[in-house]
């Protein structure tokens, strides 16, 4: 037999194989990392799919929090394991500011990683303590610029959302304060909480029971519209802000050598899911606005997020 047909018949071999793999699986249980710590939204959105999906499937989707280094820890562990479909990335928006901020990033995103699913996206809002005395985001600015350096703010980590949605509102405000990165978003609101950080952006979903229970102060949503969970908070353009708009994803990734058929088979049963009066309610009060993309356009808009994010 000559090279050319033993090559062909490897390839014939690889993708029946491939397709057998696609039909049975998912035939074990699958492993969802998550970049950053419990109880952040990027953790508590994701979580609650799964759950869902998991009875879907036939198999349970268990989720592992690998918190730090702006996430490069959880997203390594997705990037470097087998691309069988058992191993999943949970990730938000900060997937695309990491690798511009983070020195050294280690993975292309836009080439070691493909797009499984898109679940949606909310608005950060920017937080300060009822007792700080800040009644808007004009009097935190203010504060801010009476005594440059002295105001300082959380972060789920450095390059996540809710470190460029600070970022992007001190530099537009002409403010020079100082960055607290946690490794997530629980752990910075418990900061914020016991007043040893002077403001934090957090997404809504996690920011609401705190501001319906007046325990913070919501000054500033991030998003270049008001949210409808909080039709009172203003815009960025509303207090002449318009470059401190961010906005926020969430999204799954499988690592980029997944079978094909393997990804359009999770992306279908996820799309499934999402689509029931049950999870559309639930996302609804966790304040996420659907985002439904295919695969193919998932990873084109990954792509632009990460160029625009460089500019």
């Amino acid at each position: 037999m000559n090279f050319i047909c033993r090559g062909a018949l490897v390839a014939l071999g690889l993708a029946v194989s491939f397709a057998a793999q696609a039909q049975s699986w998912p035939a074990q249980p699958i492993r969802a990392y998550i970049p950053f710590g419990a109880g952040s939204a990027t953790d508590i959105i994701p979580r609650t799919l799964f759950d869902a999906m998991s009875k879907e499937l036939g198999q349970q989707i268990t989720v592992e929090n690998k918190g730090g280094a702006g996430g490069t820890i959880g997203i390594g562990e997705v990037v470097r394991a087998k691309p069988d479909g058992y191993t999943v990335l949970a990730n938000s928006s900060a997937q695309t500011i990491a690798p511009w901020i983070v020195p050294h990033f280690p993975y292309d995103i836009a080439k070691d990683l493909s797009g499984v699913l898109m679940l949606g996206q909310n608005s950060n809002v920017l937080l300060v303590l009822p007792s700080k005395g800040w009644k808007s985001a004009k009097d935190l600015i203010a504060a801010a610029k009476a005594k440059p350096g002295t105001i300082n703010y959380g972060s789920a980590g450095v390059g996540t959302a809710t470190h460029i949605s600070a970022l992007r509102f001190s530099l537009a405000a002409g403010m020079q304060t100082t960055h607290v990165p946690y490794k997530g978003g629980a752990e910075a609101l418990t900061d914020l909480l016991g007043g040893r950080i002077d403001f934090l952006f957090t997404p809504i979903s996690t920011a609401l029971p705190l501001i319906r229970d007046h325990r913070v102060l919501p000054l500033m949503v991030s998003t270049a519209a008001r949210a409808s969970d909080l039709p009172d908070v203003p815009a960025p353009g509303d207090i002449g802000l318009p470059n401190a708009v961010t906005a926020v994803w969430y999204a799954v990734f499988m690592p980029s050598k997944t079978p094909r058929d393997v990804v359009e088979k999770f992306h279908e049963v996820g799309m499934k899911v999402l689509a029931t009066p049950e999870m559309k309610a639930t996302m609804k009060k966790l304040a996420v606005d659907p985002m439904p993309m295919t695969t193919a356009e998932m990873d084109k808009f990954v792509a632009g997020d990460l160029a625009r994010n460089g500019q």
